[in-house]
């Protein structure tokens, strides 16, 4: 069994670590922040001695097995309702967000499992990485998506409007190649998304300007 001081340094490095991880998702004011990293941390550091050392008092008690593993294996699948309620879909930009901060949530997990295991190197390297990997690949990964990933329009309509006319008035756009079309329901609305390589972004601004005018279309998302 562990003497206290060691319980109480291995919960407070999972403290530490988690709230590492957790400044940088709070720097970008995401619900799951300082706190909620830090307890993930520390409540995973807390299972792991749990499942190693808790059961200690009946080794050797007939007919009975122990496998330390199994109650610190569920932190792995079960950290996935945390996480779950991270990622949020936008109707408005037709995108998925959250997923990094749960991913975030779930290597947090294991930080703490690996400190309340006793592997502190482990920990700690994983630590460094996880904010190398949060923070400093952050302007890289908007440079690359800045320049590769295609351009974006979005449409929001109501029930009523004429897909038809829509999709008409964006045939003007001469010299236009578009990768990508969809069209999606959502309650009384539709969302109409448009991806494309290149285009005169003066005439697509005008187009814009047109959508915007029509009654029927409530709002005009563009990703410049």
């Amino acid at each position: 069994m562990l003497e206290w001081y060691e319980i109480l340094g291995r919960l407070l490095l999972a403290a530490l670590f988690g709230g590492f991880v957790g400044l940088e998702r709070e720097r970008k004011s995401w619900a799951a922040g300082l706190r909620t990293h830090m307890m993930v941390c520390v409540g995973s550091a807390l299972i792991m001695m749990v499942s190693s050392f808790g059961f200690a008092d009946i080794l050797g008690t007939p007919n009975v097995n122990l496998d330390p593993s199994r109650i610190a294996a569920q932190v792995v699948s079960g950290i996935g309702f945390i996480g779950a309620g991270t990622i949020l879909f936008s109707k408005e930009g037709g995108t998925i967000r959250g997923l990094t901060t749960a991913a975030g949530l779930w290597t947090v997990a294991g930080i703490g499992l690996a400190t309340g295991g006793g592997m502190y190197v482990a920990a700690i390297f994983t630590t460094i990485l996880a904010l190398i990997i949060l923070w400093a690949l952050k302007p890289l990964e908007n440079k690359y998506v800045q320049r590769f990933r295609p351009k974006t329009l979005k449409i929001i309509t109501n029930e009523k409007a004429n897909t038809s006319e829509i999709l008409k008035s964006l045939e003007e756009l001469e010299e236009t190649s578009f990768s990508d079309f969809s069209l999606s329901k959502f309650g009384d609305e539709f969302v109409l998304q448009l991806k494309f390589d290149e285009s005169d972004a003066s005439k697509l601004a005008d187009v814009v300007a047109r959508l915007q005018q029509n009654t029927n279309v409530k709002q005009v998302f563009w990703s410049k």
